[in-house]
Parts: C-alpha cells; sequence; structure tokens
C-alpha cells in the first residue's frame, strides 16, 4: 500500500482573508511523506505539478486536520478531485473515538516525547521574510510528527496526549485504517 502522510503552510492566514475557510488561503509549501520511497519531499506551489502523479499513484493519503484543512486547500490546486483518492485523517479519528480535538503537539509530547518545531503562523512570517528553506524544513518535521504519529497508533491501537501535566491515552480502532479499499482505481487523472 502506497501511503502519502502530507501536511502543508500557506502563505497568509484565516485574517488576511476575513474568514476561516481554507479554500480562500495561498498554498506556501506542501511537504509529503511517500510510504514507496522512504523520501520526504517538499513542493512550492510553482512546483506542485510534480506532485499530482505521486497522488494519482497513492493509495491513501494521511494527515492531521487533513479533512477540514489541507485536502480542501490542496484539491483547490489539484485537476482532479481529491475527495476520490483514499484519506485518513487522524484527527478526525481522534474526535469520532474521544469526542473533542487536539492538537498535534499534544499528541507528538504525550506519545512521542516530540514538540512541534514550531507554529503555523511562524511559517506564514518566515515565508513572508523570504525563509523559504526554514517554511521547508519545518513542514517536513509536521509530516515526520503526523507519520510516527500515525505508526504508533497502527502498532498500539492508541495515542497519548498530554494536558495539564497529565498523559491520557486515546485507544483507537485502527483494523480498518489499512483494510482494501472497495474502489481498484482511485485515480482521477491520466498519469
Amino acid at each position: 500500500m502506497r501511503k502519502i502522510v502530507f501536511d502543508i503552510e500557506t502563505s497568509n492566514s484565516p485574517s488576511d482573508v476575513g474568514k476561516w475557510d481554507p479554500t480562500l488561503l495561498d498554498i506556501a509549501i506542501v511537504a509529503i511523506h511517500d510510504s514507496e520511497t522512504d523520501q520526504y519531499t517538499t513542493y512550492t506551489v510553482e512546483e506542485l505539478g510534480k506532485l499530482w502523479p505521486v497522488i494519482e499513484h497513492a493509495d491513501m493519503l494521511i494527515g492531521f486536520a487533513s479533512d477540514r484543512f489541507d485536502v480542501p486547500l490542496l484539491n483547490k490546486y489539484y485537476p482532479g478531485d481529491l475527495f476520490k483518492i483514499r484519506s485518513l485523517d487522524i484527527l478526525t479519528e481522534i474526535k469520532k473515538t474521544y469526542g473533542r480535538r487536539m492538537k498535534l503537539d499534544q499528541l507528538a509530547a504525550g506519545t512521542l516525547g516530540k514538540r512541534k518545531s514550531g507554529h503555523g503562523l511562524d511559517a506564514i512570517q518566515w515565508w513572508r521574510s523570504g525563509e523559504v528553506e526554514k517554511v521547508r524544513a519545518y513542514c517536513i518535521d509536521d509530516v515526520k510528527l503526523t507519520k510516527e504519529l500515525y505508526d504508533y497508533a497502527r502498532a498500539n491501537s492508541k495515542l497519548i496526549f498530554k494536558e495539564a501535566g497529565k498523559l491520557h491515552e486515546i485507544k483507537l480502532d485502527t483494523a480498518l485504517w489499512e483494510a482494501p479499499s472497495e474502489h481498484k482505481i482511485t485515480y482521477t487523472l491520466p498519469f
């Protein structure tokens, strides 16, 4: 199964566009981990054409808060329909089981003993000041955390978060996360 773990950093924020709607934002960097090559790669908005064949040949897209943010935003640029490609949003899975949302940083700290290397608003400022490599590194760091959380959840059927100085477990049923899809073809473009 070819899995693409991905994250997006934008060049603007909801306050810049007047409301929270990811389709009104602009992509700065997309970072991915491709399970087929075990490589991390980044793409600027000008390089997205190189990303499309990778996505078209993926069996599953994996993200954190990707159902509400990354997929709708990336779909704005995508010449096909990303909603036809199988995806798994770790945050959606947590909310279904635990009943509420939480931050990637909370889960990384509790589960992995690691912290995020910055904040999305930091990445916007870095982008605006021309620190493109800093944005690339930050975006890859978020992809690495997301991948590690996904792998941990699959192996242990749980994630752990830190809140008010205490660790809390979230039990997850991951048995179907990588189950074969009913759809044999996920491709929407002729690559």
